[in-house]
């Protein structure tokens, strides 16, 4: 089905999961049920405890309603009429009260016994449902409107696909993304973890933290690639610098702050004003234009306890940042060539995107002609190269609209990381200048950008992506050295020492086990290459190689196997 049609069966069937939720238990009082993502929900009041005990019950009776062939009928109202029809429904009151008098509200029925406030589209006849493919999947308790000072409802979520195979096949992806879980993995691999003590704020382990300064390290020489320069800015700024740029009135709840002698200081959520008052700090000239300034800058957001995820969602994080502050000639150019970067990072890891164009939201700042020139210049560059994009109407950034990028990974979920900004306001806000060709002061263009977003949450990505077997210029530990017997501890110490000082990064396994039980162990660890050495490697001099997809060598040069792995790890080899 494309994705309208979809949309519309899934919103249908949560008034027909509202119909059976109101048939089976009693004084249950509808809030709100959109459809979602590979399903829908329904949020319902009720003093009946749902479990799931109960699931088999309520989808028998989603069913016998779609039998039925009952009718969805849309019905439009006055607001007067809406407020009598679910005047025993305290949440449908509240979202009819803050409708204008004159507003028409319409309301739909299923069959001659329900109806719910709603603006549809429904399909025409439960009859339609009959092939669709549903499984409720969990019961959560969700605030009223997300407010915490609300009442607790219980969410009663449902997969809902075109057909039994869609279902089946968006199981059996939930069911790896188990087993790929970056959590488990992470504490299992020894990575990272997150303690009571700091909650959303995560502890790299020191294998983590190679894995993470390996990525770094070849963000920065890619970085330098594209014509970049590095800065760092300070992680707490003056609260007057956020006032100025706009943060505080559009992000102020997911601020930390503090008081130094008396003056309010805020912990950066982004890096943007730092990196203007960098530009600041001294003249420019067109010359000098584009610059292209980044920064790998420690930010930290006030997240709610209940959105943190590992390293998906977290208080703190590394950001990898760039601001380019350019003319307005330079702007083609500049998108395109930061499009190229990101495309270059992404296929190093081997990840497909799909882009998305967001435009101006309410909560904008600026002018129309700005907002149009900065929107139809995002699209002509897009279509200029050929590239294609979806439009994400109003999600744009409350400074200027933007380009995402979402990852497709190899078990076909998407994670948005990339992002081109393109900001008329901010350099406005600060007053940025340059002095061009004719010796005036002119304002200068900026872009805001990321290739990989959160360095934490792409991590995340990465470990999910790989389950943990890490391509070896990303492994932390590259090879492993397993002795078989006491005996050849000797030599499985020179293999050691002679990997140690060519670079690779080599651990040594020369306890007194079963060689099987050391394999076994290395192996749940996802190390990419195992040596294993014996009485038979002693005496001829060589070692024996277990590589990942049971390959198996014997008799194999130390030297050629050194060379071999350098080779992988300078072409980035998956």
């Amino acid at each position: 089905m494309e994705n309208e049609k979809i949309e519309m069966y899934r919103h249908s069937m949560s008034h027909v999961l509202a119909k059976a939720l109101c048939l089976i238990f009693e004084d249950v009082k509808l809030t709100i049920g959109p459809a979602i993502e590979n399903g829908f929900y329904y949020d319902i009041d009720t003093s009946a405890t749902i479990t799931p005990n109960d699931f088999e019950k309520i989808e028998s009776k989603m069913r016998e309603i779609i039998g039925n062939n009952e009718d969805f009928a849309r019905q439009v109202v006055s607001k007067k009429e809406a407020l009598e029809l679910f005047k025993n429904n305290p949440y449908k009151l509240e979202l009819i009260n803050e409708l204008s008098s004159d507003s028409e509200i319409s309301v739909y029925y299923l069959g001659n016994d329900f109806y719910d406030l709603c603006r549809g589209p429904h399909v025409e006849n439960t009859k339609f449902l009959r092939g669709f493919s549903f499984e409720i999947n969990k019961v959560n308790g969700a605030y009223w409107r997300g407010n915490e000072k609300n009442k607790m409802l219980q969410r009663i979520y449902v997969y809902g696909f075109a057909d039994k195979k869609e279902l089946s096949s968006y199981k059996n992806m939930l069911e790896e993304a188990k087993k790929r879980d970056h959590r488990k993995l992470g504490s299992e691999l020894e990575l990272f973890d997150i303690f009571e003590e700091g909650p959303g704020f995560p502890f790299w382990l020191p294998k983590g933290m190679i894995l993470k300064n390996t990525l770094l390290e070849f963000w920065r020489a890619k970085h330098k690639e594209y014509g970049y320069k590095e800065i760092s800015t300070p992680i707490m700024l003056d609260k007057e610098l956020w006032i100025r740029s706009g943060h505080w009135s559009h992000y102020r709840q997911n601020m930390y702050t503090t008081k130094i002698d008396e003056r309010e200081f805020a912990i950066k959520p982004m890096n943007c004003p730092g990196g203007i008052l960098v530009y600041e700090h001294k003249i420019h000239s067109y010359k000098d234009l584009p610059e292209r300034i980044a920064e790998l800058g420690l930010v930290h957001r006030h997240e709610l306890s209940g959105a943190l995820h590992g390293l998906m969602r977290v208080r703190c994080f590394t950001q990898d940042d760039a601001h380019i502050y350019m003319t307005k000639e330079q702007m083609k150019s500049e998108i395109l060539n930061v499009m190229n970067l990101i495309d270059d990072f992404y296929k190093i890891f081997g990840f497909e995107y799909m882009i998305e164009l967001s435009t101006r939201p309410e909560n904008s700042m600026g002018s129309d002609e700005d907002w149009d020139t900065a929107i139809s210049t995002l699209k002509e560059v897009l279509d200029d190269n050929g590239k294609e994009y979806v439009i994400n109407e109003g999600d744009g950034a409350f400074y200027g609209p933007k380009i995402d990028f979402h990852l497709k990974d190899c078990i076909g979920r998407t994670w948005q990381c990339g992002t081109i900004q393109l900001d008329f306001q901010l350099p406005e806000r600060f007053d940025l200048e340059y002095i061009g060709a004719d010796g005036q002061k002119h304002r200068p263009i900026m872009i805001h950008r990321v290739v990989l977003g959160s360095i934490e949450r792409f991590i995340g990505i990465l470990i999910e992506q790989y389950a943990g077997a890490f391509p070896l210029w990303l492994a932390p530990v590259q090879v492993k050295v397993l002795n078989i017997a006491e005996n050849s501890e000797n030599y499985a110490k020179q293999i050691f020492e002679n990997l140690n000082k060519s670079g690779i990064r080599v651990e040594l396994d020369v306890r007194n086990e079963k060689i099987s039980y050391k394999i076994r162990e290395a192996l749940n660890q996802k190390i990419p290459y195992l040596i294993i050495v014996g009485d038979k490697e002693i005496e001829t001099e060589t070692i024996s190689v277990r590589g990942r997809g049971n390959e198996n060598l014997s008799g194999v040069n130390l030297q050629e196997f050194v060379n071999r792995l350098i080779s992988e790890v300078d072409t980035k080899k998956l």
